[in-house]
């Protein structure tokens, strides 16, 4: 499980290959009749704060140290600019991303197989809010991910767009993207689309009868998967979308690319500085992912981390008593939240939320406390009132999950490395996770339980990350955060030593930057490093350190 960024981050869920050569292929170009937004980010509150000077103080961190490249505009062949006459070909975009303010859409042509260049191709869609900056002060592309994997990305650049200092957002091309299988681009990976229809089987087997039935559920959908797109899965690992990554570099006719993302979208930043160093220009990882636990033990770690965070919401919910009546202590509301749980499992709501459905609502107060407030009240109102307006309406907006996102998902995780195969092992570890961190750990478990019967087997072990040959890269991350916890974003950390990293202590959201309300710290860092190129100065693991924005009230 992963995840990705948006303003709520409750539009995704989860989330975060081989080794490759440079691929010399120029990407061809198709030109689509419409573009609709799929909705990965919703838009941003634009921030007020300036870019931190080289050689400044930024407010809770250290001083902002050198700039991390040579200036703007690289020279001859080595431009960073797109040149006007460039190959790819933009029209109009529509629906969603024409409503945002997005005005140019297109596809790209790239191979299946990046082993064979003239063979069968896929398209994938881009975005692009351009650079308005005086071409002198204009620093090239930037490609942004909001994560996933499955997480569409053609919302993201207007996010982008929105969320940085005007300044620093006009002098570049935002460039958002679907990656391969993903919403927009074809093909749209889809191995069910009903699966998650009606009221589904309880993640927490009661009986072995019940487990089989759950493992039966996830073998039935990989070879659905496989069926369906059994040409497609041996080509959706990590590795090809870093590929991808670069053919967009190569269709723009630029020598390096900029690069912004988030949550497993980091991961997608981290292989292609390793099977790309020399066209990075500069990157910002928001989020990070441990490149040494890919895939199975960076979800377990997971389990543990979404753990802590309810309890966080529990504790919250009870200092807030007189308002939500489900308890005074951080003991109280949690029985009360699994009171809920079992009514919905004996009764669901509506034949359509039941006890997965609640779980997955819930979780998606791990990626954000601003959800908080009403989760809370949606919860107060149906354990004491008796009414489910609430819940159902937190269930539509927050924990309704897309089946092409969830394809995809399973398609890319499955394949970047092998998963066990015996499920009994998962059974055993799981029961083992279950005993202290409850919340989390069967959900999890079905959610990944794909990979143990997934028509491709992925490497015995991830890609290494290497960090060689690498500029100055930001790193932003909470101490707190579940899908992306601090140890591993450390581990991160260690792999690219030319990264600097900003922690933001306390901070359990996911997704530290572009926040609403906005971190002003961490954005000066964003906003100083994007400008200028420059980094923190302090030495060590932790760079520069930021308050955490603070919880929400009631009613916010």
């Amino acid at each position: 499980m992963m995840g990705y960024m948006s303003i709520t981050r409750v539009a995704g869920r989860r989330g975060t290959g081989s080794q490759s050569g440079r691929t010399g292929w120029a990407a061809a170009v198709l030109t689509a009749a419409a573009l609709l937004g799929v909705g990965a980010c919703s838009a941003s509150a634009s921030s007020s704060s300036q870019a931190t000077p080289a050689g400044s103080a930024a407010a809770g961190g250290s001083a902002v140290g050198q700039q991390a490249d040579g200036g703007s505009q690289a020279s001859g062949s080595e431009s960073i600019i797109p040149a006007s006459s460039g190959t790819l070909h933009w029209h109009s975009c529509g629906g969603q991303l024409a409503q945002e303010g997005v005005s140019q859409c297109t596809l790209l042509s790239v191979p299946l197989d990046y082993a064979k260049p003239g063979g069968r191709h896929i398209s994938l869609a881009l975005d692009m809010v351009p650079a308005t900056a005086p071409k002198s002060r204009q620093q090239g592309v930037m490609l942004v991910n909001p994560g996933g994997p499955g997480g569409s990305g053609l919302s993201m650049a207007a996010e982008v767009a929105q969320g940085l200092s005007p300044s620093v957002a006009a002098e570049y091309d935002i460039v958002g993207f679907d990656p391969r299988g993903v919403g927009s681009s074809v093909p749209s990976l889809s191995c069910n689309p009903g699966f998650f229809s009606g009221v589904r089987p309880n993640y927490i087997p009661a009986s072995p009868a019940a487990e089989q039935v759950l493992i039966n559920r996830a073998k039935t959908y990989a070879a659905g998967c496989e069926q369906k797109f059994g040409w497609l899965l041996p080509h959706m690992t990590s590795a090809d979308t870093a590929r991808d990554m670069d053919s967009i570099r190569a269709a723009f006719g630029v020598s390096k690319i900029n690069y912004y993302a988030f949550s497993y979208g980091t991961y997608m930043g981290q292989v292609y500085a390793t099977l790309f160093p020399d066209r990075v220009r500069r990157m910002v990882l928001d989020s990070v992912v441990d490149p040494t636990g890919v895939w199975y033990a960076d979800n377990v770690q997971q389990d543990y981390a979404f753990q802590g965070r309810m309890e966080a919401f529990f504790a919250w919910v009870a200092r807030y008593n007189s308002t939500y009546r489900l308890g005074s202590t951080a003991a109280q509301v949690q029985k009360a939240w699994y009171r809920a749980r079992n009514q919905l499992l004996a009764h669901p709501v509506n034949g359509t939320i039941g006890a997965d459905e609640f779980d997955d609502t819930f979780l998606q107060g791990g990626y954000l406390d601003q959800l908080w407030p009403g989760l809370a009240l949606a919860l107060s109102s149906y354990l004491n009132g008796g009414e489910p307006g609430a819940l159902v309406a937190q269930y539509q907006a927050n924990g309704v999950q897309g089946e092409n996102e969830f394809a995809v998902y399973n398609a890319v995780q499955c394949a970047d490395v092998n998963w066990p195969r015996s499920f009994s092992f998962w059974t055993s570890d799981t029961e083992k996770v279950y005993a202290k961190a409850p919340f989390q750990a069967w959900d999890n478990a079905w959610f990944n339980a794909a990979c143990a019967f997934w028509p491709v087997q992925g490497p015995a072990k991830p890609l290494q990350i290497k960090g060689a040959g690498l500029p100055g890269i930001l790193m932003l991350q909470g101490t707190l955060d579940p899908a992306t916890p601090y140890a591993g974003a450390q581990n991160a950390h260690r792999a690219l030593p030319s990264a600097r990293m900003v922690v933001v202590e306390g901070g359990g959201n996911h997704g530290q930057s572009l926040e609403q309300p906005s971190n002003s710290c961490v954005q000066r860092y964003l906003n100083g490093y994007l400008s200028t190129g420059a980094l923190p100065a302090a030495p060590g693991l932790v760079n520069a350190r930021c308050p955490a924005v603070p919880a929400p009230s009631p009613g916010v």
